[in-house]
């Protein structure tokens, strides 16, 4: 008997064929004792197998798993991965053990926790939040697409958005963020910077390019795939810009070791430009949806060149083409604020009626004075007007 239990005492033989399905210790029936014998042996050869992997082999396994601290390690190792060569039940128990982390969600298809890369799920969510930008949409979504699914990338994407305030810029920015991180703009894979909260006085930019650069390098030592998003950019300094320069030139090797990096750059330049063809189109009975992309990122490079002291639109980043792709944001339309008035009250659980959204997209300033088009605001004060309509 076990002391105090009442029990009868259990071997570690026993303890095991429990595992294995059943064990004569409990109910006196050791007659089924021998039925076991066999399948304990092989699981304690196989177990012998798995203790006698070698420091190197375990080490493996972890790499495998966290996918962190390796690269350094076996640089200049030449010769099959340490895996190739286990015995096989060695390597049935490094995919069962890899297969087990992951099974509590800590690892996924990217290798590394912290990235989703969920991009599907960014095209349905932008499909129903974010409004009349068809070709932010287009763009955005072909542009991650391709660049996450090349195995080596040379280059970082770097994308860069324009437009009025309050047309979906930072909304995108940050809907980006949340399907390709699990955390989100929370992940410590991403890093926003704001212009004038961040870098407020040119005096200090010299201080500041230290800091940048360092946070830079560090995030990408830290990630095998980065986001950094630049808010207000045609604030930013001339200096800072040439400092963030060289994590985007193209290498041959693959970015800095295979490490991905994708840059955003938000910026109200370009804004009238676009609006300007927007206003032409509607005046001559077209749909925006017929806008075509050249004709707006032609507009836009136009009006980056008649900006001749704004340190953006002459940097470095735009002179040698380092931007991927000009993403144009429209002016938002009197049925588009309805429809963020309705987004705002259902994030907030809160009911609401066509007569009630009306009422919200009246409250907004719309322009020219003529047309009385689009939204000064864009969508940018929808959800603080709702409270107008609280009980």
């Amino acid at each position: 008997m076990g002391p105090g239990t009442g029990l009868p005492r259990v071997g570690p033989a026993c303890c095991l064929l429990l595992l294995l399905g059943g064990c004569g210790g409990l109910g006196g029936q050791r007659e089924e004792e021998p039925r076991f014998k066999a399948r304990y042996e092989a699981v304690k050869e196989q177990l012998g197998a798995v203790g006698a992997l070698s420091k190197r082999y375990w080490r493996y396994l972890a790499c495998n798993v966290w996918q962190e601290g390796c690269e350094a390690e076996e640089e200049g190792k030449t010769g099959p991965k340490p895996g190739w060569s286990l015995p096989v039940v060695g390597q049935d128990y490094l995919e069962i053990l890899s297969a087990w982390y992951c099974s509590f969600g800590k690892c996924c298809e990217t290798g590394d926790c912290r990235i989703i890369n969920n991009v599907t799920g960014l095209e349905m969510d932008l499909h129903g939040q974010l409004h009349g930008q068809h070709l932010a949409k287009e763009v955005i979504i072909r542009a991650l697409r391709g660049f996450l699914q090349s195995p080596q990338p040379r280059e970082a994407l770097v994308l860069s958005f324009h437009g009025w305030s309050g047309t979906g810029k930072n909304f995108l920015a940050r809907m980006v963020a949340a399907h390709l991180y699990r955390d989100g703009l929370k992940s410590e894979c991403v890093r926003v910077f704001i212009a004038l909260f961040h870098f407020p006085h040119h005096k200090y930019v010299d201080s500041y390019k230290v800091q940048l650069e360092k946070q830079i390098s560090e995030t990408v030592q830290l990630c095998r795939q980065s986001l950094f998003i630049f808010d207000e950019a045609e604030k930013l300094h001339v200096g800072l810009l040439d400092a963030i320069k060289p994590f985007m030139a193209r290498s041959d090797k693959g970015q800095r070791g295979n490490r991905r990096s994708i840059f955003l750059f938000l910026s109200n330049i370009g804004g009238n430009a676009i609006n300007e063809v927007a206003l032409d189109f509607w005046r001559a009975g077209r749909a925006r949806e017929e806008i075509p992309m050249e004709l707006l990122e032609q507009q836009l490079r136009l009006e980056m060149l008649q900006l001749a002291e704004n340190g953006y639109a002459h940097s470095h980043l735009l002179e040698e083409n380092l931007v991927d792709f000009f993403v144009p944001f429209l002016p938002l339309e009197y049925h588009h604020v309805k429809l963020c008035a309705r987004d705002a009250f259902l994030a907030r659980g809160l009911p609401y009626t066509e007569a009630t959204l009306e009422e919200v997209a009246r409250m907004m300033v719309f322009v020219p004075k003529e047309e009385k088009l689009f939204s000064a605001q864009g969508c940018k004060s929808v959800s603080q007007r709702i409270n107008y309509f609280l009980p």
